[in-house]
């Protein structure tokens, strides 16, 4: 029934205006905005619905993860905006806050709302 539809997920945030700026702006990412909604559009031609919602909780995983080529230069990139990257008691990070115990590296960063983002290491 939906193996040919084109499916998309999304998320809330308590502030669209904040939102659109961070997502468009910091980011860099192509974003538009209908009816009130923004649609982030990401490589590999898919949409991300971003929603307003009053009672908006941040979600407590990640809710969007970007591969980067080079984590070093993209943490750089992303702290020279004014990005912080989170540190977490059970994940040692180094001093830029990219965890490098296991797997890919990886730096998790919040938006505006409070929702957690990631770069990593694409290993390709």
């Amino acid at each position: 029934m939906f193996g040919s539809t084109k499916a998309f997920s999304g998320f809330s945030v308590n502030d669209l205006g904040a939102a659109k700026d961070f997502y468009g702006g910091t980011l860099g990412l192509k974003v538009s905005e209908e009816h009130g909604l923004l649609t982030l559009h990401i490589a590999g031609d898919r949409n991300v619905l971003v929603y307003p919602k009053a009672d908006h909780v941040p979600a407590t995983y990640t809710i969007l993860n970007f591969p980067v080529a080079d984590i070093e230069a993209a943490v750089d990139e992303l702290s020279a905006k004014g990005v912080r990257f989170q540190r977490y008691e059970q994940l040692t990070t180094d001093g830029k806050g990219i965890f490098r115990g296991g797997g890919p590296l990886i730096a998790w960063f919040t938006d505006p709302a409070g929702n957690v983002l990631s770069v990593l290491q694409d290993p390709a």
